[in-house]
């Protein structure tokens, strides 16, 4: 079975999110060879755009505070009260430190064990329908389009979809058109898990 998965799978391993074990439980059988883990080369780029924008945006909050900090300390009425904003302070930055090392280690993880589709022309191409024809963002007519290609290329493997966000892809025209591929799309990672548990385990052995 061919698992496809997106920006918010890699994410979710990452930063320790709601789904994670689902996420985690997904990776142990591929890394046992129970499936293969197939991921969109963008959805590899993409979560460090997205810590990118997480992180300036806590480095602009952390020189906010500092700076309400320090006309806080001019009031001796706060003075004993300012040590757990600061501590808030330091938590912006070193949050973003460990986050950025966890994400390196997630991404080593799976270039480890997954087949990553490469982001070629007829796929930017395949992209701009997708925009059109199901309204997606670019980021997602992106990963839609690189989940095709691929299932265009061997369908005879049964293959699966999962995402985080229903809004993104939940789409009857989508569900379709990837049913049509023999691939089946699973907008959560916890029903994603149980879909291929089940599936692997009616896999007669060799």
């Amino acid at each position: 079975m061919n698992i496809y998965v997106e920006t918010n799978f890699v994410l979710e391993l990452a930063l320790d999110q709601e789904q994670r074990e689902s996420c985690e439980q997904i990776l142990s059988l591929c890394e046992e060879g129970e499936a293969q883990l197939v991921i969109p080369a963008y959805s590899l780029a993409e979560p460090y755009e997205t810590l990118t924008r997480r992180h300036v945006k806590r480095k602009q909050m952390k020189t906010d505070l500092d700076q309400e900090v320090r006309q806080l300390t001019r009031t001796a009425l706060y003075m004993r009260r300012l040590s757990d904003l600061q501590s808030v302070t330091t938590l912006l930055i070193d949050s973003a430190d460990d986050e950025a090392k966890r994400l390196d280690d997630t991404r080593s993880r799976l270039l480890k064990i997954s087949e990553i589709i490469p982001l070629t022309a007829q796929i930017l191409g395949e992209a701009t329908r997708g925009q059109k024809v199901y309204d997606l963002s670019p980021q997602d007519a992106l990963v839609y389009a690189s989940v095709l290609q691929h299932r265009r290329q061997d369908i005879s493997a049964q293959g699966c979809f999962l995402n985080r966000n229903s809004r993104d892809f939940d789409n009857p025209d989508i569900v379709e058109e990837l049913n049509k591929y023999n691939c089946k799309l699973l907008p959560r990672f916890d029903t994603g898990y149980q879909f291929i548990l089940n599936a692997v385990s009616q896999v007669p052995p060799l």
